[in-house]
């Protein structure tokens, strides 16, 4: 009856989720939110401070201020609901990261006033908000900043903010979605050069042709100098976005790939010293991809979390059975399912100490204990109560925690589901294999392991889906490779 009711249970949480997703933030500390906070409070009184230096100061002034301040403050709150809405796993570092360049703009603004152009100031720190933490944060970033730039006492030119609001803009876009150090560099380069361009045909005089280069930077050597420190300070961005993603905690596309080279010490070393391990992880690697294709997740922090979900196992590659290749089984000679439970929890723990040691960004490390959750050992499991051991289940049970977010939950699934799919009969049906993949997945909703993913309905029937077509492409593989080492034989036969 038990089991009934938490059956129930939990295919009534699957139901909710399927209808209403839900998130989980990182939650922030007392004293981060204070200081968050007082930040936007200083960026509020900066922002709004110059309505108060009028001589004869009248109530309207007051009222006005006050209005000013709430709106700035208004939307700092804005912008952090934005980014946590587009993150839920952004951390305090990164919510005072973009504040702080918020109040850095607002200060340079109120030192330089119109002597420094918006341009150099707003983009590069939009480059850096759309590499680390999305799109829609920095686009958010770059409105709030561009609104708040004018002011009373400083004179600027409205085109020269419509030029700045759309450069920024396009940075933030394409910033994004930038997979490379080198795209990066083009993007400094091009960008300013559209700027100049744009500030010569709005802003320049006309009169001067491009063709004659003497008149042309004698009458717009402001807007020819504006945008060479534009470029300067977006390549000396660039130079600085490892120092970021270190600092902050950011993530960047670009660090994703590079994590994702299979030269890397740590992912060379698990292929020549687990290649049985290293083989298991390029299979999942095919199947996480793709399932996170269909449901439009990150395929970048999928695909690099996989590659490295395993590395615990270097600290014991024999003891698990992908590595022994029909050699002695290290569990068989202790013959004792404790020690054996405790070897499997190890590479967990091992795993997440070669992360700190690697120093691999928390998201990657996050993949090292959520793709096994608080799964049973089975297998264990089983042999302790042949031999009616005195024990706890949770021995048999990793430490969790479960997985956190959907591409760790799809990671869980793929590991469940390669071996199962790589272990059937070539000549078994589409209904058979989709069958053995729906087991799975039903047994880790039941074990409540995919609780806290925020897959929905929907997408779990996806990923099934896309689990089933690429074991229909290693079907055809293993189908054509059969075939081609059976004409081979004949043929030497023949020969």
């Amino acid at each position: 009856m038990q089991n009934k009711t938490r059956i129930i249970k939990n295919l009534n949480n699957l139901w909710k989720r399927s209808q209403f997703p839900s998130q989980h933030p990182i939650q922030i500390s007392t004293i981060d939110k204070l200081i968050i906070f007082l930040i936007c409070i200083v960026i509020s009184i900066i922002s709004s401070y110059e309505i108060l230096l009028v001589q004869n100061l009248e109530g309207s002034d007051f009222l006005t201020w006050g209005i000013n301040f709430s709106e700035v403050l208004f939307t700092c709150g804005f912008l952090i609901l934005v980014s946590r809405k587009e993150n839920p796993n952004i951390n305090s570092r990164q919510i005072l990261l973009i504040i702080s360049l918020l109040l850095v703009v607002q200060m340079i603004k109120n030192i330089f006033g119109s002597g420094f152009s918006p341009l150099s100031i707003i983009i590069p720190p939009a480059l850096i908000i759309s590499q680390g933490m999305g799109t829609i944060t920095a686009l958010a970033w770059v409105s709030i900043a561009s609104l708040s730039w004018p002011d009373s006492l400083t004179n600027i030119n409205s085109n020269l903010l419509l030029i700045t609001l759309i450069c920024a803009s396009v940075v933030s876009v394409l910033g994004g979605r930038i997979r490379s150090r080198a795209q990066l560099l083009q993007l400094s380069i091009f960008v300013p050069i559209g700027a100049m361009f744009s500030q010569w045909l709005l802003i320049g005089n006309e009169e001067y042709s491009l063709l004659d280069n003497q008149e042309f930077f004698t009458s717009n050597g402001k807007i020819f100098s504006d945008s060479l420190l534009l470029a300067i300070i977006m390549l000396i961005t660039i130079l600085f976005i490892p120092i970021f993603e270190s600092i902050f905690g950011l993530l960047t596309k670009a660090r994703l790939l590079e994590l994702a080279d299979k030269e890397k010490p740590l992912i060379r070393r698990l292929s020549i010293e687990a290649p049985g391990t290293f083989e298991h992880t390029l299979l999942i690697c095919g199947l996480a991809e793709e399932a996170t294709r269909m449901i439009g997740g990150d395929i970048d922090l999928i695909k690099t979390g996989s590659l490295y979900h395993d590395v615990g196992k270097l600290h014991a590659p024999n003891w698990f059975i992908e590595n022994q290749d029909g050699g002695v089984n290290p569990h068989d000679e202790i013959d004792d399912p404790l020690k054996s439970a405790e070897v499997l929890q190890a590479h967990v723990d091992e795993g997440l100490k070669f992360a700190r040691k690697n120093r691999l960004p928390k998201p990657i490390a996050n993949f090292i204990p959520e793709h096994q959750g608080t799964l049973k050992m089975g297998y264990f499991l089983n042999k302790a109560e042949e031999k009616k051991l005195n024990f706890n289940e949770n021995d048999f049970r990793y430490k969790g925690p479960i997985p956190q977010s959907k591409e760790t939950a799809i990671l869980m699934l793929a590991d469940g589901c390669e071996a199962a799919l790589r272990a059937m009969d070539i000549n078994a049906s589409d209904s058979e294999a989709l069958e053995t993949i729906s087991k799975i997945f039903y047994s880790r909703q039941v074990d409540g392991q995919l609780n806290d993913s925020d897959l929905s309905k929907g997408e779990i029937f996806l990923i099934k889906k896309s689990f089933l077509n690429v074991w229909k492409r290693i079907r055809i593989f293993v189908f054509i490779n059969t075939l081609e080492i059976e004409i081979f034989r004949l043929l030497t036969k023949i020969t």
